[in-house]
C-alpha cells in the first residue's frame, strides 16, 4: 500500500498541494484533472524525482525517500517525455533500459519479446526507432516501464499519441496488470479510463476534490444532468441561460446535454451522469491551466 500523509508542495510563491492525504492500493488509480493542476508534480514525488515540503509518502509503512534504491527497484515509471536513442532499434533501446534496471540479459530478452508481442511491436523490433510514429514510441516507453515487473507502475499520460485500437489494447493490459500491483495513471481524458479505473482522484485548487469509485463520483450528479432537443435558432438563447456540456446535431435538431442544479422543466429528459459530465462541471471555472507545474 502506498500512502500519502499531510503532503504539501510549493514552487517559488505558488502552492501546488496543501496538506493532502491519499492511499493507493492494488488496482488502477487515476489522477484526473486539467493540464496544469499538478498531476505530474504529484507523480514526480511518488517516484522520488521531487520531494514534498511537508508530509510523508509511505510504502508498506516505510518512507519512500529513506527506502531509496530498494523502493526505486520496484517502480515502473513512464514520464510525459521519454528519451530514445534514435539510431537504436526498439529491441536495443529496451535492452538498454533493462540494463539500467539491472536485469540479466537472458531474462531481459524474454520479457522484452513478450511485451513487444503484447503491444503489437514484435514485427518491428529490429527497426530503428527514428522511423517510428509517436504512438509506436509511446508503446516502447510503456514497455520500458514494465521491464522490471514493478510492484508500483506510474504512467503519466500513457495514451498520448495512441490511436483508438492501441488505446483499447493498453486498457486491456492495464486491467490485467492491476490485479497484482498498484497502477497510478495521470490523464485529463475521461474516456481513456472511465471503465477500467478502480478509483478516481480529482485534483482542484491544491486539494483532493474526489477520491472514490467512478460510479460513486458520478452519482453525486444524479438529477442534475439533462438533455433536450432544440431547433438550431433556439440554441444561442439556451446557452445564455444554462450550463451546456455537449451539443450534437441529430435529424435537423440539436441535442443539448446540460447541467441544472434544480428547477428543471418537465420537457427536459434527465440522463445518467458520466465522468465527462462530472469533469466539465467540476472544472467549469478552469481555463485549461491553473498556473502551476503540470
Amino acid at each position: 500500500m502506498l500512502v500519502i500523509k499531510g503532503l504539501s508542495k510549493r514552487y517559488a510563491d505558488k502552492v501546488v498541494y496543501e496538506n493532502i492525504d491519499l492511499t493507493f492500493d492494488k488496482g488502477i488509480s487515476v489522477l484526473l484533472a486539467p493540464n496544469g493542476a499538478g498531476k505530474t508534480t504529484l507523480m514526480n514525488m511518488l517516484v522520488t524525482i521531487a520531494k514534498p515540503d511537508k508530509g510523508q509518502i509511505l510504502y508498506n509503512d516505510k518512507d519512500i525517500y529513506k527506502l531509496g534504491d530498494s523502493y526505486r527497484k520496484i517502480l515502473g515509471y513512464l514520464p510525459q517525455k521519454v528519451g530514445y536513442y534514435k539510431n537504436y532499434t526498439a529491441y536495443e533501446n529496451l535492452m538498454y533500459v533493462a540494463a539500467l534496471k539491472g536485469l540479466r540479459e537472458e531474462n531481459a530478452d524474454s520479457i522484452i519479446n513478450m511485451y513487444l508481442d503484447k503491444f503489437g511491436l514484435f514485427e518491428v523490433k529490429d527497426k530503428k526507432v527514428k522511423g517510428f510514429s509517436g504512438g509506436m514510441l509511446q508503446r516502447v516507453g510503456i514497455i520500458g516501464a514494465l521491464l522490471n515487473e514493478p510492484e508500483i507502475l506510474v504512467l503519466d499520460e500513457p495514451t498520448a499519441g495512441l490511436d483508438p485500437k492501441e488505446r483499447v489494447r493498453l486498457k486491456k493490459i492495464l486491467s490485467d496488470l492491476g490485479k497484482e500491483r498498484i497502477i497510478i495513471v495521470s490523464t485529463h481524458i475521461t474516456s481513456d479510463i472511465e471503465f477500467i479505473a478502480n478509483k478516481i482522484v480529482m485534483i482542484k485548487d491544491r486539494k483532493i476534490l474526489h477520491d472514490d469509485k467512478v460510479d460513486t463520483i458520478c452519482s453525486k450528479y444524479n438529477g442534475k444532468i439533462y438533455e433536450v432537443f432544440l431547433d438550431a435558432n433556439e440554441v444561442a438563447e439556451f446557452e445564455c441561460n444554462n450550463y451546456v456540456l455537449m451539443q450534437q446535431y441529430e435529424n435537423n435538431k440539436v441535442k443539448i446535454r446540460f447541467f441544472m442544479d434544480e428547477g428543471a422543466d418537465i420537457n427536459y429528459r434527465s440522463v445518467i451522469p458520466n465522468l465527462d459530465d462530472v469533469f466539465v462541471c467540476e472544472y467549469k471555472d478552469c481555463t485549461g491551466s491553473e498556473g502551476v507545474l503540470e
